[in-house]
């Protein structure tokens, strides 16, 4: 019987963090949603929203998700996850893809398990990465779904195949604990739903030894062993925020799967409590430039971040 994974879906969620990208829909009224967009983008958030809420409340999908951002992120409104649950709920429901995949983080992040496996069932089966990632491992480990090896492997390995870093980690663990013809079946079922040619990496024969992971550079560094040294401030004005969690504990995850990476390393978390839920501040960053150009790269990771003032 294979064990469990060495990776829990919890750890997977803080991997796979819930991404800050808002949404243009050409089926939608564009030019209002796009208003509001550029609104967002040049720091205008209160005007952002005002111009999205009348277009959420009349039923527009990609205005209600970008709402639900909004309160997620507590930019030019209060922090309230019930107000972006419910936004973004409106969205999913009517079929928006990023919405059903961030609500469905959302949901597990607060330890709505099962709320949270519908969605991210209803964004893997559409393709979405990240929702991909965590309901397949969640079928790998029998984690409040039925055990299915074949669509657990098919599913990361679509995600990995999208270039989702945590999927190609999780899909090496896999290779080693998934009999490789399940995992021959879960490659097939993974180009049967894309349509695609076979990729040129296969599943690894059980016969050969499982190649060493190379080290990730972005990983915390273990219990006991020392952080990189790197040249970074003892004092400034400025910090990164990278969220906001309805449990401190989904903070301090996040920090220790971040924490390594050059644009963080050997600076400090500040767990910022804000009513219901905690904020996660990472710095100190000597100017707002320094910050940006950090959370412009941890963007291109993939991760939502934003520079704010040290209070």
């Amino acid at each position: 019987m294979a064990r469990r994974m060495g990776i829990t879906a919890y750890s997977i969620l803080a991997r796979a963090a819930v991404l800050g990208v808002l949404a243009v829909s050409a089926a939608a009224p564009a030019q209002s949603v796009k208003a509001g967009i550029e609104a967002w983008q040049r720091g205008e958030n209160a005007a952002a929203v005002a111009i999205w809420k009348p277009l959420a409340e009349q039923g527009d999908a990609d205005a209600a998700f970008n709402l639900g951002q909004a309160y997620r992120l507590g930019r030019g409104v209060p922090i309230d996850l019930a107000a972006a649950q419910s936004w973004l709920t409106r969205a999913a429901e009517k079929g928006h893809l990023d919405a059903q995949a961030t609500l469905g983080l959302l949901l597990f992040q607060s330890g709505n398990r099962a709320g949270a496996l519908r969605w991210l069932k209803a964004a893997a089966e559409r393709g979405e990465p990240r929702a991909s990632l965590v309901y397949g491992t969640a079928l790998f480990n029998g984690d409040g779904v039925q055990r299915d090896f074949v669509l657990a492997y098919a599913l990361v390995s679509r995600a990995a195949a999208q270039g989702l870093g945590a999927a190609k980690a999780t899909l090496a663990e896999m290779d080693k604990l998934i009999p490789l013809d399940k995992r021959r079946k879960g490659v097939a079922l993974a180009l049967e739903k894309v349509g695609a040619e076979p990729p040129t990496a296969k599943p690894k024969p059980d016969a050969k030894p499982a190649p060493k992971v190379a080290a990730d550079k972005h990983k915390a560094p273990a219990a006991g062993e020392a952080p990189a040294k790197s040249a970074v401030p003892s004092s400034g004005g400025w910090r990164v925020q990278l969220g906001a969690f309805g449990r401190k504990s989904a903070a301090e995850a996040l920090f220790a799967k971040l924490s390594g990476s050059g644009e963080l390393a050997g600076r400090q978390p500040s767990y910022i409590a804000a009513g219901a839920v905690t904020r996660l501040q990472v710095g100190p960053f000597e100017s707002k430039a320094k910050a940006q150009a950090a959370c412009a790269a941890l963007a291109r990771r993939g991760q939502a971040c934003f520079a704010v003032l040290a209070k």
